[in-house]
């Protein structure tokens, strides 16, 4: 099926707005950027994003949420025992940064640090983000009752997203093998269903 020009438009600009709140935020992701980014004519914008700068930020967080359910998943289903999936994972992630030149952290951590009064709708976005990625990672592991594992993948994702900022502050990838290592090291620790 070929795609029109009207839809690569919005998805170009998705694209863009998905790759410059990964390196800057939101405050970096403005319609101008975008535009130039993504090649896009600056009049479609509107018309594909009538809601501005807030629903492309929505929507494309959406897309991006989806990509990183599908790493996670892929990266935790390759490996059986816990720790191996835990090390699997981190070392995935170390893997990504390193690969951006550390230059690309997750877009919605960036933007959850970003985020202002003006754009209080994007915190839904975010947190269903967030709740969705615990909840995979929850899914891979058992510690013995569904509260204690959901509150373990809650500690992997906020280890995740400070890895993301001392990488990219270090300009390395050993912050994500470390926790790794860490954490597969807490979990055989762990009594196991």
């Amino acid at each position: 099926m070929v795609q029109s020009v009207d839809s690569s438009s919005r998805n170009r600009m998705i694209e863009a707005a998905i790759d410059l709140m990964r390196t800057s935020g939101l405050s970096g992701a403005g319609i101008n950027e975008i535009v130039r980014e993504s090649g896009a004519p600056k009049g479609s914008v509107y018309h594909h994003f009538p809601g501005g700068k807030s629903q492309i930020a929505a929507e494309a967080l959406a897309v991006y949420s989806g990509r990183v359910m599908r790493f996670i998943d892929q990266a935790l289903a390759g490996k059986r025992h816990p720790d191996e999936k835990l090390k699997a994972l981190f070392g995935a992630f170390a893997r990504r940064i390193g690969e951006s030149d550390y230059r690309r952290s997750c877009a919605a951590g960036t933007v959850a640090l970003d985020l202002e009064d003006d754009v209080a709708g994007l915190r839904v976005v975010l947190a269903a983000a967030f709740a969705d990625w615990v909840e995979l990672i929850a899914r891979h592991f058992d510690l013995g009752d569904a509260r204690r594992t959901k509150s373990f993948a809650g500690l992997v994702l906020s280890t995740i997203e400070g890895a993301y900022v001392r990488c990219r502050v270090e300009r390395s990838s050993r912050p994500f093998r470390d926790a790794g290592e860490w954490l597969a090291e807490l979990v055989r620790r762990t009594p196991q269903v």
